[in-house]
């Protein structure tokens, strides 16, 4: 599976089979791991974050149990306010062979007029796959669990990564992102995909 073709934040990473096809216990972790993240409607989900001011062991704690949760979710990145937790706070791993890396008060300070396309998905907008515009390459500085400065060139779907996390912590969705008639098209996925999902509940 190319780059271009991986959904952010959706199953699958790189390479992992599609969610039909999981064996029991994946499964069953990946359900466990999506129940505590927040889905379209909770106000959270519009909220913008603020930032984090306390490194301690609390901090260290979040972003751990963020890193689990993301990869019992199958996803590539998630952000703090999708658990619910109003921290400008974001982990994500675009490629399997990489490591978690966890991002405190990102801000992107500069990001390419080259643009790329391509589809995004979201935990928190079950069923809702759209095509999304946005800056090839971006630099961003944050900070890491121990206040330690943190620089991140990145392009491709590691920038789309970081961008499709950092809206979140603004209160921005990708359905913000696209057109109205594309809005409507997710919409009606999605509320098809929640109906099914309280049905297998």
């Amino acid at each position: 599976m190319s780059d271009q073709e991986m959904d952010v934040e959706v199953e699958p990473e790189e390479g992992a089979p599609a969610v039909a096809e999981l064996d029991p216990e994946t499964r069953a972790r990946r359900d466990a791991a999506l129940r505590h993240v927040r889905k379209f409607g909770d106000p959270v989900l519009r909220t913008t974050a603020l930032p984090v001011e306390r490194f301690d062991a609390a901090l260290a704690s979040e972003i751990e149990r963020m890193g689990e949760l993301m990869h019992d979710a199958l996803g590539i990145g998630l952000a703090a306010t999708q658990l619910g937790v109003l921290h400008r706070v974001l982990v994500y791993r675009a490629y399997a062979d990489d490591p978690i890396t966890a991002l405190v008060n990102p801000v992107i300070e500069w990001s390419s007029q080259e643009t790329e396309t391509a589809e995004e998905g979201c935990l928190s907008l079950p069923g809702v796959h759209v095509e999304v515009q946005r800056p090839a390459q971006v630099h961003v500085r944050a900070l890491d669990a121990t206040s330690k400065e943190v620089r991140v060139q990145a392009e491709g779907l590691e920038a789309r990564v970081i961008q499709h996390e950092i809206d979140h912590l603004e209160g921005v969705l990708i359905l913000d992102r696209i057109s109205v008639e594309r809005r409507r098209e997710a919409m009606a996925a999605m509320r098809e995909a929640m109906g099914e999902a309280a049905l297998l509940a």
